[in-house]
């Protein structure tokens, strides 16, 4: 895989607002937010995209969504409601290739996202 971003959020090259961390996910504000909350959350381990988990990943990616949950009860958008989203490879919205579940919450939601 090569070099990305979060592999240097990872690695404490790049600074970020982290929010959540344990051995197999970090969770950080996103530095472009679409909404009052956006956070990514992604595990350390390096998964270009979506079409790229393997079935030994399914764990990894559940915890993913498992600390999404606490995360959206710890920013207060639980109850309300809040969207995540992962998505793949470029007509995807994809920019960064190490995968990413954005937790987004604070406001309403329109469908369809565009």
């Amino acid at each position: 895989m090569s070099e990305t971003i979060f592999s240097k959020i990872i690695r404490r090259e790049i600074p970020a607002d982290i929010v959540f961390e344990n051995d197999r996910v970090l969770a950080f504000r996103d530095i472009n937010p679409q909404a009052p909350v956006h956070i990514l959350i992604i595990p350390k381990k390096p998964i270009p995209t979506v079409n790229d988990i393997q079935a030994e990943d399914a764990p990894l990616i559940g915890e993913l969504f498992v600390v999404a949950a606490q995360l959206a009860a710890q920013e207060g958008i639980a109850e309300a409601g809040y969207r995540t989203v992962f998505n793949c490879r470029d007509h995807g919205g994809q920019e960064v290739y190490h995968l990413h579940l954005h937790l987004l919450g604070g406001r309403q939601m329109s469908w369809p996202p565009g």
